[in-house]
């Protein structure tokens, strides 16, 4: 059999392995190995001096010597214990968990379980699998058929046309206009806990109460300045048509100059009353409606889950009144201290985009 030594370029790989620090271990000890032997020390010595016995030196000095490849120092593949499932039944478990469960086969249900992946298959082909098995299947096909994510598609015929206009207003708006985003929180509850929350400790999480009372709800009007980050809010008991002519009008004293006001498509934001409104107004206020199903292009709904996160999600208030004072005080605080504008990029899907100055706040946008 003929011996192989390695090569100058071979013997700098090795070197290099054999001192890297982020080299797995074993390929540290077999690099050790082929140098002090190519070196021409004896076999005892190597295993002295790299930590490993002496048929370990002699299997990775013969190995490589035979072959003179550095790919030779990798462990051999192995065969691993038999397949127990044959390829044609994990292929049809695969199929069956790739499609909706059918009433006829399995009743009630709209997701899979293991159990009804169990019944299925073996209805259809005589094999019984344990549920356990088809769990090791699924993990190895990378199948989560019980997991489910709200996806909706926008059906606008014009929803790329009107989302460029809208990114355009964000992005590079016109000289001396400002840009609104205006939507309603509505439905906001008064919820007071039965016990108050408990704070986190070692080794234990914090405990919030699933047991309260109801004392009405609010609506939040509101208008998110793109260029500032300034929030314009009303606090009302309902969202009708007189509620937002009142917010907007309010609005209009407060915001001077040109306005460009993006909403969605309520009825409530459509028709001839804000041709009138802005009639009533200088002709100032221009408004743009979002493609449907697309409220995620409003920036306003990112400042709204910030004030879900932060006031309404773990929020114990003893009457609507302490609401609407949670409500208006947030408002208070954010223009005063946190207001900013939130970093918008569009790349046709959805990204997280993090706040200016703060990683830790993140908004939703497209």
């Amino acid at each position: 059999m003929r011996t192989f030594r390695p090569t100058r370029e071979q013997k700098l790989k090795l070197k290099r392995r054999a001192q890297g620090s982020a080299v797995p271990h074993r390929d540290v000890v077999r690099a050790r190995i082929v140098l002090q032997c190519d070196a021409g020390l004896p076999v005892s010595t190597v295993a002295r001096q790299v930590g490993v016995t002496r048929p370990t030196v002699r299997l990775w000095r013969d190995r490589f010597a035979a072959s003179g490849e550095l790919e030779s120092l990798e462990d051999a593949p192995r065969s691993g214990r038999p397949a127990r499932v044959e390829v044609a039944t994990r292929c049809e478990l695969v199929q069956i968990a790739c499609r909706r469960p059918d009433e006829k086969k399995v009743r009630f249900r709209d997701v899979w379980t293991r159990e009804a992946l169990a019944e299925v298959l073996r209805r259809e082909t005589g094999v019984a699998l344990s549920v356990t098995e088809i769990g090791r299947i699924l993990r190895a096909e990378g199948l989560r058929p019980h997991r489910n994510r709200y996806w909706l598609h926008s059906p606008d015929p014009e929803f790329r046309r009107k989302v460029k206009a809208i990114c355009d207003l964000y992005l590079s708006p016109p000289a001396g206009a400002t840009v609104l985003c205006i939507d309603e929180k509505t439905c906001i509850q008064a919820l007071s806990r039965k016990h108050p929350m408990r704070p986190a400790a070692p080794g234990r999480d914090g405990r919030f109460e699933f047991e309260y009372s109801r004392h009405g709800t609010r609506t939040l009007i509101g208008a998110f300045n793109v260029a500032t980050g300034e929030v314009f809010a009303h606090v009302r008991q309902r969202r009708t048509a007189d509620d937002l002519l009142a917010f907007m009008e309010d609005l209009a004293s407060h915001v001077p100059g040109e306005v460009y006001v993006v909403w969605d498509n309520l009825n409530i934001h459509c028709g001839e009353a804000w041709k009138r409104f802005s009639e009533r107004h200088g002709n100032r206020f221009h408004f743009v409606h979002t493609p449907l199903h697309a409220s995620w292009v409003n920036q306003i709904e990112v400042w709204f889950g910030i004030l879900h996160r932060r006031i309404l999600k773990y929020g114990d208030f003893p009457n609507i009144q302490a609401l609407e004072r949670a409500l208006r005080a947030f408002v208070r605080h954010w223009n005063a201290r946190e207001k900013h504008p939130f970093r918008w990029t569009f790349r046709g899907r959805f990204e997280k985009h993090r706040r200016r100055g703060d990683p830790k706040e993140q908004a939703q946008a497209a």
